[in-house]
């Protein structure tokens, strides 16, 4: 499947760029939004791309050249690229992320990120990350492996799914995804395969999550891109699972809320004031047209925020 940027229209809608805006592009995979957004800047603009994968930067290389406004790349984890940004002195008036994994990645068969094709269990965003999905299912112990389902892929059979993968390590260790898929299939009870969805999926995502240790890049993240942002600047957040989306709105609520102080005062002494004003006061979410023409979008929510 083409890569299929998601929220496009609502996305721009949000960040309402200028000819003369400074725009991070916090993860830019295919390079969809980038491009969207690069139309709407010109050359007195500038567009920041970053991302961890090295597929991004040649995707980036390809489309430079059609951009109408300067660009720069910055290879590595958004976390570390904003932070050196903010050491730069730089500030941005518009900051976006579109999180999880993106289609590029899960229609390359040698990454392992996808459930529906056989491939090395890799999931490494970061080709030079340490650590692999093959090296956790191997080496985790059971319990541990039983809080990683449940906690980040929501797994209601967690610890039927990691017995059973203990149990066949035991004599031939995890290489491939579909072993993975094979094991989960078998743990589970016989109605649940046919469920809605890939049986697979939780699981496959909480070991994405781990490997690439996305909720505490995002929680690190957020911070940092809230400090980059110039006052009445916009940042806005695309995530695809609940996990994500929960972060990304307790951040985005606390930075417009006043008052800090605990629930149980009778009254504010902190004199508090809110520093930011979230936009959209729901998640917005795609269009029914959107989903007919690229179901991968199902999941995904926007929210977005102006610094004040």
């Amino acid at each position: 499947m083409a890569h299929v940027p998601v929220l496009t229209k609502e996305l721009l809608d949000l960040l309402d760029v200028q000819p003369d805006s400074r725009v991070v592009d916090c993860t830019f995979g295919g390079g969809g939004h980038a491009e969207a957004v690069a139309a709407d800047l010109g050359p007195e603009g500038l567009l920041i791309a970053c991302d961890q994968d090295p597929i991004a930067e040649d995707f980036y290389l390809t489309l430079k050249e059609s951009l109408r406004c300067p660009s720069r790349f910055h290879r590595g984890n958004f976390t570390d690229a904003l932070a050196h940004l903010l050491d730069g002195g730089f500030s941005a008036t518009h900051i976006y992320m579109d999180l999880g994994v993106s289609s590029m990645q899960i229609d390359t068969p040698d990454r392992g990120f996808s459930y529906s094709y056989d491939a090395p269990l890799d999931m490494r965003m970061d080709p030079s990350l340490p650590v692999t999905a093959a090296d956790i299912l191997n080496a985790w112990s059971e319990t541990s492996l039983t809080e990683l389902f449940s906690r980040y892929g929501e797994e209601r059979y967690s610890r039927r799914i990691s017995r059973a993968v203990v149990a066949r390590r035991s004599s031939v260790p995890y290489r491939r995804t579909s072993e993975l898929v094979d094991t989960i299939k078998g743990a589970i009870p016989t109605p649940a395969r046919f469920g809605a969805g890939n049986p697979a999926r939780r699981v496959f995502q909480a070991l994405r999550i781990e490997v690439n240790d996305e909720l505490n890049s995002l929680k690190r993240a957020l911070p940092e891109a809230f400090a980059l942002l110039e006052s009445g600047g916009v940042m806005a957040v695309i995530s695809f699972h609940s996990l994500e989306d929960r972060i990304v709105k307790e951040f985005f609520a606390g930075k417009a809320r006043a008052c800090t102080c605990p629930p149980d005062f009778p009254v504010c002494i902190c004199g508090g004031r809110a520093t930011g004003e979230i936009i959209a006061s729901k998640a917005v979410t795609p269009s029914t047209r959107e989903l007919e023409i690229n179901p991968r979008s199902s999941s995904a929510k926007l929210r977005a925020l102006r610094k004040l």
